[in-house]
């Protein structure tokens, strides 16, 4: 009896073993022909078998010094020298999201100085430690490169190292570095600001809205939630806080406004996926009730929280299916075109939502969930790189020369208006950086 006891207590401890083992690759963003390799090793040899695969894998995620070219700033060795030495548009765009002349602004706007003049992030060096520019990996073209890169992609660690020549190490500082230069950098430059718009910017949003849609008189923007992908914590209030009950995963909530030529007029972001939109747009009912005049709206889905008192009349949305319409003929037809007008009108936010995350492949996969302050400053750049990019190019040139290039052919526009319904795999696996460098 005492035999059996042992004996299940040992299959019970393999198996609790194995569930460990396999909760480690378990992460669908990180899941790859490793995975299998793993399940067969711990079928045919059991739990020490699985264990030395794991030992004699755990280098594959990432490269060491002597397998990478030996001098990341050797001009024209590494991938990432050959596309900037190119100073071509397409491939700045296909794999950075700016054209030549953009990623020179960035530099110049402040990023280079920062670059040589700021210590890179490290647990072993002060913040304000002297910094050693000369002795980096990266130039501050490299660095800006790098960041891009990343931005843009949903690429691992692994394909940057390739790309740059970087250990994984380097490549996860010098991402902190960058990302913090970048923000700081946006911040000082004019075309990459954020602001709600004045009385007759309004007015001239809202002619602009006129042109095409004439009975939206007074309509200046839009507005939409937009739901992004975090991973899950350990942390159960973090958790609770994270998961949304009605899309039954985890997210975290933010609402961005856009006026008719595509910048952005406001936005939350990172707030708790747990949040009602309601309460993360506390904000903006703000700024409508109080820097808004009567008769000048925003455009929303008939989902967005829009009856509050306050304010009445500054959101208007398409009618819902049971609301009832005007009985009296003639004004049901105005009605009718009035609502088709808000429906057209609004899908310009449904575009500029599609546009940020078809471009910044980072936000297809989920977001870190244990730093708050990285997951905002990231989503702060990317929404001043979006601001940068209209300012700078227009959107009419956007959706005429960049979508193509982000879309390419048919896999890459599959990504650009299906990535939801894909599994992470996939959408590495189609990731249009990683296709150029051919990873």
């Amino acid at each position: 009896m005492s035999s059996a006891a042992d004996s299940d207590l040992d299959n019970l401890e393999s198996l609790l073993s194995a569930n460990l083992l396999l909760d480690e690759l378990n992460d669908e963003a990180e899941a790859d022909e490793t995975d299998l390799d793993f399940l067969a090793a711990f079928c045919l040899g059991g739990i020490e078998e699985a264990h030395r695969f794991k030992n004699n894998t755990r280098y594959r995620r990432y490269l060491r010094r002597s397998e990478l070219m030996p001098d990341p700033r050797a001009e024209g060795e590494t991938p990432w020298q050959r596309v900037y030495a190119s100073r071509n548009d397409r491939a700045f765009i296909t794999t950075m999201g700016v054209d030549v002349a953009t990623f020179d602004a960035i530099l110049t706007a402040g990023f280079a100085a920062r670059w040589s003049s700021q210590p890179v992030q490290r647990t072993d060096v002060r913040p304000d430690s002297s910094p050693r520019p000369g002795r980096r990996s990266l130039d501050a073209a490299g660095a800006l490169g790098l960041i891009l890169h990343w931005l843009s992609s949903t690429m691992r660690a692994i394909s940057l190292q390739e790309i740059f020549a970087l250990t994984a190490a380097t490549v996860d500082r010098y991402i902190h570095t960058a990302l913090d230069i970048l923000l700081k950098t946006l911040c000082d430059m004019p075309d990459a600001r954020l602001a709600w718009p004045t009385t007759s910017e309004m007015r001239y949003y809202s002619n602009l809205i006129c042109q095409r849609l004439p009975l939206l008189i007074g309509a200046f923007g839009t507005v939409d939630g937009l739901n992004l992908a975090v991973q899950v914590s350990d942390d159960d209030d973090l958790e609770n806080a994270t998961y949304n009950g009605w899309l039954h995963d985890h997210f975290v909530s933010n609402i961005l406004a856009f006026a008719p030529i595509g910048i952005i007029i406001w936005c939350a972001l990172n707030a708790p996926g747990s949040w009602h939109d309601a309460r993360v747009a506390q904000g903006l009912y703000t700024l409508l009730e109080t820097r808004t005049p009567p008769n000048f709206y925003l455009v929303a889905d008939s989902a967005f929280p829009h009856t509050a008192r306050s304010i009445q009349g500054h959101i208007r949305t398409p009618r819902k299916a049971n609301e009832p319409e005007p009985t009296e003929p003639r004004a049901r037809r105005r009605a009718q075109e009035v609502n088709r007008q808000l429906l057209t009108c609004r899908q310009s936010a449904e575009w500029g939502m599609r546009e940020i995350q078809g471009s910044f492949g980072r936000l297809r996969i989920p977001l870190p969930i244990a730093d708050a302050d990285l997951r905002f400053n990231l989503l702060e750049v990317i929404v001043r790189m979006h601001q940068l990019r209209v300012r700078r190019i227009g959107i009419s040139q956007i959706r005429k020369y960049y979508v193509p290039i982000w879309k390419g052919d048919d896999e890459l526009t599959e990504v650009w208006f299906h990535w939801e319904e894909m599994t992470f795999r996939e959408i590495r696996r189609k990731d249009r950086v990683a296709r150029f460098y051919r990873l």
